[in-house]
């Protein structure tokens, strides 16, 4: 976490001045890139800002554009304000700011799974894997080392769906084996023809690192639901000509 941290203060310390430009009234005329060093510099500036913007989202970190900008700026000309002792410093405040902001909303996971727990139908593995059976199958339950065709859709304890194979018309196959501990315990317990939803702790899901960009939060316990269809299924029409079959867009 504190490396995640001091990468994205090292984004905001070394990142190219585009966005000073950005800054101008919007009275003024807009100067669109031309050369090839203007090109890649703008987007190189839009490639990084990107990546702090969404960076600070999901690690809960409020920032001053303001002196992004400034920072960006005299930077580029080495004129910091900060010396070393002061970076480290700035560095330690992130990163103290990083682990709060994780730590409060670890509590708020936990207290949701406590109180799911409580709800009728509800399952509780060992493990602290989550389940309701919406629909229970009468065919057979696969192995870690089996491929599984399924549907499914994924979302965080507020509502919020970050990914659906529902929306997107289509199963998916992919190994068992290759996806988050949760997915790997819990489909394990599906007779084929099952709907089942999973309540998924952030230790089975993705832990402190989160995914798909920022589509999924550090320490988020994830929803899902999701039907097993198949078996080791026969590669479908979604192949492609070397076999391959389809991945969740968000890996698991």
């Amino acid at each position: 976490m504190k490396r995640l941290a001091l990468i994205t203060i090292a984004i905001l310390c070394v990142t190219a001045t585009y966005a000073q430009k950005s800054k101008k009234t919007s009275t003024a005329a807009v100067v669109a890139p031309k050369t090839v060093t203007e090109i890649t510099s703008y987007a190189l500036g839009v490639n990084m800002l990107s990546g702090l913007k969404q960076n600070a989202e999901q690690y809960g970190i409020k920032l001053d554009w303001k002196w992004v900008i400034k920072g960006l700026k005299e930077a580029s000309e080495d004129k910091s304000q900060f010396n070393e002792t002061q970076l480290r410093d700035a560095f330690a405040m992130l990163d103290s700011l990083v682990k709060e902001n994780n730590k409060e909303k670890a509590k708020v996971q936990k207290d949701f799974l406590t109180e799911n727990a409580k709800k009728e139908g509800i399952v509780v593995t060992p493990s602290g894997l989550q389940y309701k059976v919406i629909r229970m199958g009468n065919g057979a339950k696969p192995t870690a080392d089996d491929k599984v065709k399924v549907q499914y859709e994924g979302k965080t304890i507020d509502g919020k769906v970050f990914d659906s194979s529902y929306q997107r018309g289509e199963p998916i196959t992919f190994p068992l084996s290759n996806v988050i501990k949760g997915w790997v315990e819990g489909i394990q317990l599906m007779p084929v023809g099952s709907k089942f939803m999973f309540y998924i702790p952030s230790e089975l899901a993705y832990g402190e690192q989160g995914a798909g960009g920022g589509a999924i939060e550090p320490n988020s316990t994830l929803i899902f639901e999701v039907e097993l269809l198949e078996i080791n299924p026969k590669e479908d029409e979604h192949a492609d000509e070397h076999g391959k079959t389809d991945q969740p867009r968000i890996r698991f």
